[in-house]
This record gives structure tokens, sequence and C-alpha cells, in this order.
């Protein structure tokens, strides 16, 4: 059976957009992402939208999606109900990019179990979404099944060891879902659970005297100098004093991303060639990763804040033509927003060791003005909200769906190629 997409929806990108939820692996690397398709309509009656129907429209379409595009190197769960499993809509996924997650609702008919069956054969994985107990759905569906996602939210203080005993097993890998403290992650650590998803990983921890490293004060300094318009000589001098920060800068402008025409090997060239505008957001971005380290493109905190700046700097720039300056103060909210995170310090602490502008400071801790009510609607799109009340946001916005939609596939791809060149 082929579920054909709505007459009235031109293309999947009018009515929905995207929500990406990182699902991270036991070394707190990211491995996945799980993908929420919201409808971005604005309704009148009470009636709650069919993320099933949303997920099958986008999916219809997979060949404008490009999955690649939106996870990049990672996978991508999918949620699908009875009716997506049974249609032909779902062979537009790339078996070897997704896993189908099945809805807690979906009934395990004879039906039902031959088509997944079917579709094992044909290369395709499976999770089974939101686990609470072993009903007689999910004792049926778990061996067809590599992931199991347990909700740890609809859990009593005693259920989840008990569950996550008769659910372990060697064939298949545990997923705690909504991990939001990192207490709760610890129990779910102890309790053998392979995989993540929550945004406990970005809930600030506040250590008491934490100091910021020299590493990252050396970063800091350098961006109060471009915030204050330095000469040209001091900030190549400071960039000098600093080996792992000349090093990483040499490295960035020799890369394909960066398109210099010739090898660069010295300090002074290497800021020409990238500019202040770009070095500045290097440096924002720089912060998050680990000294030392080559590659930490999959550091879900170094993920989510250039995602969180690009999608802001380019949402201005959709609402404001033109104003470049006000587009890079949007990209600073972004970045800047999961400092308190990145540094175990409280935001006002951050902030009173850089220099920013009145508004940044006021969107960071308040989430208050154009900057802050932009951040706040990039959190919720996060968080997976519901669709009609992102709807109102879009709509205080005056920015469509079909807007966001292409602003948050922009703002991946150019996360996945900028942050590679760090």
């Amino acid at each position: 059976m082929m579920l054909a997409p709505s007459p009235a929806v031109s293309s999947p990108h009018d009515n929905f957009f995207l929500a990406r939820q990182p699902i991270l692996n036991r070394g707190q690397r990211l491995v996945a992402y799980e993908l929420l398709f919201r409808d971005g309509r604005l309704r009148n009656d009470a009636s709650v939208t069919d993320d099933a129907l949303a997920t099958a429209s986008v999916i219809a379409h997979a060949s404008e999606l490009g999955m690649g595009q939106v996870v990049g190197d990672q996978m991508a769960f999918v949620n699908v109900d009875a009716i997506g499993l049974m249609s032909d809509f779902i062979r537009f996924l790339p078996p070897d990019k997704v896993i189908l997650e099945i809805l807690e609702t979906v009934k395990a008919t004879p039906e039902l179990i031959e088509r997944i069956s079917e579709l094992k054969h044909a290369g395709f994985r499976f999770a089974l979404d939101d686990v609470i107990s072993q009903s007689d759905d999910v004792q049926k569906l778990q061996h067809l099944c590599d992931v199991i996602k347990i909700d740890i939210h609809e859990m009593g203080p005693d259920q989840l060891p008990a569950l996550a005993r008769q659910f372990k097993n060697p064939r298949q890998k545990l997923l705690a879902e909504k991990v939001e403290t990192l207490d709760e992650f610890q129990q779910c650590m102890d309790l053998g659970f392979e995989y993540f998803q929550g945004y406990y990983f970005a809930r600030p921890m506040i250590l008491s005297g934490k100091k910021i490293s020299p590493s990252q004060r050396s970063v800091l300094h350098l961006l109060d100098l471009l915030n204050n318009d330095a000469a040209s000589e001091e900030i190549e001098r400071s960039v000098k004093h600093d080996a792992l920060i000349t090093l990483n800068l040499l490295r960035l402008v020799n890369t394909p991303a960066v398109g210099a025409r010739c090898r660069v090997n010295s300090v002074g060239h290497a800021l020409m060639v990238l500019g202040r505008r770009q070095f500045k957001r290097w440096l924002q971005i720089l912060l998050y990763v680990k000294n030392g380290a080559i590659q930490e493109f999959t550091s879900p905190l170094l993920q989510l804040a250039t995602t969180r700046g690009k999608t802001l700097e380019l949402m201005v720039e959709h609402l404001r033509p033109g104003q470049r300056v006000n587009a890079d103060i949007g990209f600073t909210v972004g970045v800047m927003s999961l400092m308190d995170t990145l540094f175990s310090m409280h935001m006002s602490d951050v902030l009173d060791s850089v220099q920013v502008l009145e508004e940044v400071r006021t969107a960071l801790l308040y989430r208050a003005g154009d900057y802050g009510g932009m951040l706040s609607l990039i959190e919720q799109i996060e968080q997976g909200r519901d669709g009609q009340h992102l709807a109102q946001r879009l709509h205080e916005l005056s920015l469509t769906p079909a807007a966001l939609y292409t602003i948050q596939l922009a703002a991946i791809e150019w996360v996945s190629d900028y942050t590679r060149g760090i």
C-alpha cells in the first residue's frame, strides 16, 4: 500500500519542521539523532497532529530531504507506526542510515511481524520505542529489534533496574530516553545502558570556585581584542602566545573549507586569509574543543552550540535582510548559550570574563529581547515541543515553517563542513 502525500501539501517543507535529538554512547560521543517532524501550522481546533503522518509526508520526499545531510556521519532514528511500516514509502529511506522506531501504539499482528521480518532482510534495523513494561506486543516484537528504548521518566524508583534486567541481552542494546540529569545518566550507566537520549549533557553542573582554564582564557582574551577592534599586530601577538591556538589556526586555514590558494605557514598570513569575522566565530567554536584534541566533531556540546549559532544567524538574516552585524550577534548568542555548561559556571560569571553587548547578555541570562526570543524558540525545537505551541512562536516571529526548515538544513550543512576544519 502506498501512502500518498495529501494533495493540499505541495512540499513537506511547507508545513513541517525538524527537531533533531542527539543520542550518545557510553563514551559521551554522538552516534545518532532521533528525527522528529512537527506540524508547523496554526490550528483553530483542538485536533492533535499525527506525527507519524508528518514523518510519512517528509519521507515520501526523501530525495529532497537528504538523510545524509540531516544527520551527517551519524545514524537517524525515525518513528514509524503500523501504517508507515506497511507502506511502500519506507523504501525511500536508506537502510544503512536509519533505525526505524516502532511506536508504542503498534499492535504486533501476524501481518506486521511478517512485514518487519521482510524489512529486516532488506537491511533495515529496528528499535522498540517508549518501552515501560513487557506487554504482549513488546514480547512479540522484541526479538526483531536491535535497540530497546526505555522511557525512564515513566519508571518508578524500583521499576527501572528490574526492567533493565529483563531486557538486557547480548543481541540488543538498551537506550535510555528522556535522560535529563547527570544523576539519571549515571544510574543508567550503572544499569548497563548503551545509549542515552536527553539533554543531561547540556545542563550546567556548577562547580564552586571553578576557574576558566588558561587555554580557554587565551581564547576569551582574543575575543575581547576582536570585540574592541584591536590592532592586527596585537591580535597576531596574542595568537602566537598560545601554541595550541596557533597550531589549530594553521590547520584550519589549510583545509578545503577555507579555500586558501596556497599553503599558509605564518600566523599573520592565516589571520589575513581568514578575516576577522571568520576568526571570531572560529574562536567561539574552539572553546568547545578539548585541549589537544584533533577531532571533536562527535562532541554533542560542540554540535549543539554550533548548530544553535548558525541557526540563529540565518534566522536573523532571513528576518532582517542585509543586517550582517545583527546576524553576527545572533551567531554569538547561539554559540555562547552553552558556555555555562562548558565552563561549569553560572552564565553571569562567564559573561563577567568576556565583554559582550547588553542585548547578548540579556538574551543569555533571561532569554529576553529579540535574540532571546529566537534562542528560546531554537531550544524548544530541540526539545521536540508540540507543533501547535511552536507554530504560535513562529507566527509571532513572522517566520514560516518552510523558511525555518530551509534555515535548519543550511545550518546543519554548515556545521558539518565548518567544524571538520577545527
